[in-house]
C-alpha cells in the first residue's frame, strides 16, 4: 500500500459507546449522548448537524478533550481518552486538535500574528523562523496580510474569525473541529476558508468536523453525520459525480 493510501485510512478519531451525563446520582440526573459509535479516519471531510438540544455541543466538548464521558471511550490517533489525566489530556489535545469556535477566544494583548502563533508557543516556547513563517502564510492564506501587527481589537469580527482559523491550522492537527466556522463571514471570504480546509484536509491528512446549522455548507461536505435527541440516526456519504 502506497504512504497516500496507507493516511487516507488511518483512523484519527473513534467514539465507542459513548455516553455523557449530568448530575449523576440526582433526581435530575440527565443522559444528553446515549452511546454514539463514529469513527473519523485522515482526509475525512465531515459535517455534523441536528437540531438545537442534540447533543451537538456536549459532543464537540468531548471531541475537543474539553470534558470527560460518562461511560465508553474516545480514541484519538489510537490512544484511549476517558482516563487520561489532565496533563496528558492537554498535551495530546495541543498536539492532535485545531479547534476554531463560534467565539473566537483570541487573547487582547497579542497581535494577530502572535494570537496565530499561540499553539506552538505554549508547546515550545519561543517561535522559530519556521513557525513565523508559517503564521504568516496562513494570516495571507484567509486574507490578512498586512494585519500581522493589530490586536483582536482593532479588527472586525469576521477578521477575528479568520485569525482564529489560522491559529486552528497552524499545528497541522490531526483533527479539526469547526463551530459555525464561516458564519461571521461573507460568502467570498466563507469558500476561500472553506477551501483552505479542504487543502489541509488533502495534503495533511487532517480529518475536519464541521457543527454547522448551514445546509449548503454541510452538502459540500463529503459526509453529513446527523445527530438527534443525543443519538447519531444517520452517517451518509455524498456521492461526487
Amino acid at each position: 500500500m502506497s504512504d497516500l493510501a496507507q493516511l487516507g485510512s488511518a483512523e484519527v478519531l473513534r467514539l465507542a459507546g459513548l455516553r455523557k451525563s449530568y448530575n449523576i446520582g440526582l433526581p435530575t440526573e440527565l443522559e444528553v449522548l446515549h452511546g454514539l459509535e463514529l469513527t473519523l479516519a485522515r482526509r475525512d471531510f465531515a459535517s455534523l448537524v441536528g437540531p438545537s438540544g442534540s447533543g451537538k455541543s456536549t459532543l464537540l466538548n468531548l471531541l475537543g478533550l474539553l470534558d470527560s464521558p460518562t461511560a465508553g471511550d474516545l480514541y484519538l490517533l489510537g490512544q484511549a481518552t476517558r482516563l487520561l489525566d489532565d496533563e496528558r489530556r492537554t498535551a495530546l489535545r495541543a498536539q492532535a486538535i485545531g479547534f476554531v469556535f463560534q467565539f473566537h477566544h483570541l487573547i487582547p494583548a497579542f497581535t494577530a500574528l502572535e494570537n496565530v502563533m499561540m499553539p506552538m508557543l505554549v508547546t515550545h516556547g519561543r517561535p522559530s523562523a519556521e513557525t513565523i513563517t508559517r503564521a504568516r502564510g496562513l494570516l495571507e492564506e484567509v486574507g490578512l496580510a498586512g494585519f500581522e501587527g493589530r490586536k483582536p481589537q482593532e479588527l472586525s469580527g469576521g477578521q477575528q474569525q479568520r485569525v482564529a482559523i489560522a491559529r486552528a491550522l497552524i499545528t497541522r492537527p490531526a483533527l479539526l473541529l469547526a463551530d459555525e466556522p464561516t458564519g461571521n463571514l461573507d460568502t467570498k471570504t466563507a469558500a476561500g476558508v472553506f477551501e483552505l480546509f479542504r487543502r489541509f484536509n488533502r495534503e495533511y491528512g487532517c480529518a475536519v468536523l464541521v457543527v454547522t446549522h448551514d445546509p449548503r455548507l454541510s452538502a459540500v461536505c463529503d459526509r453529513t453525520i446527523t445527530l438527534v435527541d443525543g443519538s447519531i440516526v444517520s452517517d451518509e456519504l455524498h456521492s461526487r459525480t
